[in-house]
């Protein structure tokens, strides 16, 4: 393990009453007597970086804990671009995994776990690892490059605590104490704490639609499965993939579509160490090959990437089929994402006309009079009671928090949450000032090309507004998303700009450590001059053309795309048909199309609104 250096090191534990524990550590031996429930602490004095050391603990028996370093504990904490792995991006990251080589660097995951009662004092499972090829796989990639930059800097261990668990709001996080200002969310804490009344909710399907088993599927109930290679596909119709059914040809279908194709395998392609790389699909898959299941996965979000097991493939011709399952919007497969089988030495396009037929269609559920279902892992609290509380005895170094995508219904209730959860925090691991260092969300979705409303635009803008408490930092991160993927893959920059501002707020450097900040406006006449800080050495168009994606508008709130130039430290921002300019946003979007303002530094401005 790690422990904060520079800070008392709390050892805790429990026993049985009133028994004598002695506790060895770096030659100094402390013993106390266990109280009458069981519970014991001791506290060591203040360590500098170094290790291994070992402790001993002894009662009624012994346990001794090897291999413990001193140096710095970050927090790491979210949904799920703080959960994605290494290994979910093993190809992007390959030579990364193949060849890291830092034991000092190493990472916990708190293994998903809830409770709506109330704090807890242990959690189940969990375990160290260090950052080498054999168990770098499951660390958290953001929290890996963060750390990877720290630690190259100072070469001093870094211990990495991961809470994350993806889809979660940030309500779910904050305990209960935090929501003082918050009495609705009080009132639904108060409610989840009756057993009877989570029960109730509970039996709930979650789903809109009747789907009881897959036996309702044509492409399984049939005396020859659609899946078989003897099966003779008949009245099937044309489908591309990749690309949504709906924009093909079927109208609304929430259900299951199977898809089919036969592929040529030159005989010179070595098939004993294919993939199948399916990008990602929208929601559930299963692919066969030549009758034989190789993958599924059950919801939209992770990239496929399937290994072909031994003898599968074959030279020639093999028949491939995929049985995709949606329950919501669009189904199909997502466009710009990589669709071909892998080997050592070729690949082969599986993009292109393939043959479709709907297996079943999902009858909408009658509409229910019952409370609304939940998830509990979503509701106020329930993580941070089972995933944070236990350990808020531990001293850090500061906090990671990436998070924000499950909130983006309620834009502008985000402001408040986060304030609360960073106050929340600091109180709980009584650090008043700790470091606390988040990463705005990126762009994502369908490109805008119109100056339009956006709620993403609108949570990062409550994501500004966490800055106004002392000591916290944001990364910028507008110019490192996907249009086609809430998870996008490009996760070491995101780790070197936590890093960055890290260096500033916990280690104290001069370094400019984040892009440029709108920090005020003068309307002159038609024009409207936008100050910033975070500057570093000027402002500057990334690509060198003229600066992109500021809009303005007058009282009417009707915003158009202005012109916009860099004077000094200063943006000028216009539009000759607006006379009486009031209003500037800029990178205002979902996903907007070249945000170019950037500092010297390379480090990108903030969307914003002057509202």
């Amino acid at each position: 393990m790690v422990l904060q250096r520079n800070s008392p090191i709390e050892v805790w534990g429990w026993s049985s009453p009133q028994e004598k524990i002695t506790v060895t550590f770096n030659e100094e031996r402390l013993s106390t007597i266990a109280s009458t429930d069981g519970n014991w602490s001791v506290s060591f004095k203040k360590m500098k970086e170094g290790g291994p050391y070992s402790m001993k603990i002894n009662g009624k028996n012994e346990i001794t804990l090897k291999d413990i370093l001193i140096g710095d504990v970050w927090l790491c904490a979210g949904q799920s671009n703080m959960v994605h792995q290494l290994d979910i991006h093993d190809v992007t990251y390959a030579d990364e995994i193949a060849n890291t080589d830092y034991p000092e660097i190493r990472h916990f995951k708190i293994p998903t776990q809830t409770d709506l009662n109330g704090p807890d004092a242990d959690f189940n499972g969990g375990s160290w690892q260090a950052a080498i090829p054999e168990e770098i796989r499951p660390f958290s990639a953001v929290a890996y490059f963060f750390a990877k930059q720290i630690y190259e800097k100072y070469k001093v261990p870094i211990g990495l605590i991961n809470a994350s668990v993806g889809g979660t709001p940030i309500e779910s996080w904050t305990s209960e104490n935090g929501f003082k200002e918050f009495p609705e969310i009080l009132e639904t804490i108060e409610k989840n704490k009756d057993t009877v009344y989570v029960n109730s909710r509970n039996r709930e399907n979650n789903r809109p639609y009747n789907i009881t088993s897959e036996h309702r599927d044509k492409g399984l109930i049939g005396p020859i499965k659609w899946y078989e290679p003897n099966f003779k596909p008949n009245d099937w119709r044309n489908i591309s993939i990749p690309g949504y059914w709906e924009d093909q040809g079927i109208r609304n279908l929430n259900g299951t579509v199977w898809y089919r194709k036969e592929i040529e395998i030159p005989n010179e392609i070595d098939m004993q160490e294919a993939t199948v790389f399916l990008g990602r699909i929208v929601d559930a898959d299963e692919l066969y090959i030549n009758g034989q299941k190789v993958g599924n996965t059950t919801y939209q979000y992770p990239q496929r990437r399937y290994a072909i097991p031994k003898n599968i493939l074959k030279s020639g011709t093999n028949l491939f089929t995929i049985r995709v399952t949606n329950y919501n919007g669009k189904g199909g497969f997502v466009p710009d994402k990589p669709y071909y089988i892998y080997t050592k030495k070729d690949t082969i396009d599986l993009m292109g006309y393939w043959k479709y037929k709907v297996g079943e269609v999902f009858e909408p559920k009658a509409p229910s009079s019952s409370v609304k279902p939940f998830n509990a892992q979503n509701e106020p609290t329930a993580l941070f009671n089972a995933m944070v509380a236990p350990y808020t005895q531990l001293h850090l170094k500061g906090i990671l928090w990436y998070q924000g995508e499950s909130n983006s219904g309620k834009p502008k209730a985000y402001s408040r949450l986060l304030k609360a959860l960073i106050n929340d925090w600091r109180k709980q691991f009584h650090q008043p000032t700790i470091p606390f260092i988040y990463a705005q969300l990126p762009n994502f979705m369908e490109v805008n090309y119109s100056p339009e409303e956006s709620n993403w635009a609108q949570l990062r803008q409550s994501q500004i507004e966490g800055l106004k408490i002392p000591n916290t930092g944001m990364t910028v991160n507008i110019d490192l998303g996907e249009w086609n993927d809430i998870h996008p893959d490009n996760k070491k920059d995101v780790g070197k700009r936590l890093a960055l501002s890290a260096l500033k707020l916990a280690y104290n450097e001069d370094v400019v450590h984040s892009g440029p900040l709108y920090s005020g406006y003068q309307i002159r006449e038609k024009t409207i001059e936008i100050s910033f800080s975070n500057i570093g050495n000027g402002l500057v168009s990334k690509d060198g053309n003229q600066l992109s994606e500021f809009a303005i508008a007058g009282e009417d709130k009707h915003y158009v795309w202005a012109k916009a130039k860099i004077e000094g430290d200063k943006i000028i921002v216009w539009n000759d048909k607006i006379q009486k300019p009031k209003y500037v946003r800029y990178a205002w979007a979902d996903n907007p199309n070249n945000p170019n303002l950037y500092n010297v530094e390379g480090l990108p401005a903030s969307p914003f609104t002057t509202e």
